[in-house]
């Protein structure tokens, strides 16, 4: 299965709440954090739905 690099770009200070649940879901904390995830549809849901956050690339 393939994986996904997720990295924080922008910070989560003024985003709605459930945007920053997201952000939490994906494991990522604090700007310029990294998470490898597999890359699943339900990833992706959590990708698209705060892409301009995050910085996204395909190992």
């Amino acid at each position: 299965m393939a994986k996904l690099r997720i990295r924080l770009i922008k910070s989560t200070i003024g985003r709605k709440k459930e945007q920053i649940d997201t952000v939490k879901a994906l494991g990522l904390k604090k700007i310029n954090s990294m998470v490898e995830k597999d890359d699943t549809p339900q990833i992706r849901g959590m990708i698209n739905k705060i892409s301009y956050l995050l910085e996204v690339e395909e190992i």
